[in-house]
């Protein structure tokens, strides 16, 4: 086994492709790695975040539907505030804005164009026990 697991990266099922693909570089700041239409899949990265989108043919035979839940764990409440400002400005649909949780979180939920929404949170449980 590894001492150390790299970072995961997600295949989030969409619809189509191209609409998924723009809403995600236009309102969510990724950037296209690259991509096949006609292979209905495509890698996208923001920072040491990638993920694939993958539409209903390429993702026929593995049975994973959407929605997924996609949690994004940054460093800080204010990584948390900057990035729903971000992305709310960007035209990303945010189903809750930023609070902090009885469950020690801060976090703020965004959706995308297929329903799969975005957790993004910060846990300050280390900020609670000092």
């Amino acid at each position: 086994m590894p001492a150390r697991f790299p970072a995961a990266v997600p295949e989030i099922p969409v619809s189509n492709i191209k609409p998924a693909t723009d809403y995600y570089i236009a309102a969510l700041g990724f950037r296209l790695d690259w991509h096949s239409e006609a292979d209905g899949i495509a890698g996208i990265s923001q920072g040491d975040c990638r993920m694939f989108l993958a539409d209903g043919p390429f993702r026929q035979h593995r049975g994973n539907h959407n929605p997924v839940v996609i949690w994004l764990n940054l460093n800080s409440r204010e990584e948390v505030d900057v990035l729903y400002r971000q992305w709310h400005e960007a035209g990303a649909q945010i189903l809750a804005v930023p609070e902090d949780k009885p469950w020690n979180l801060r976090e703020f939920t965004a959706v995308d164009l297929d329903g799969n929404q975005f957790r993004v949170f910060y846990d300050f449980t280390r900020e609670t026990r000092a």
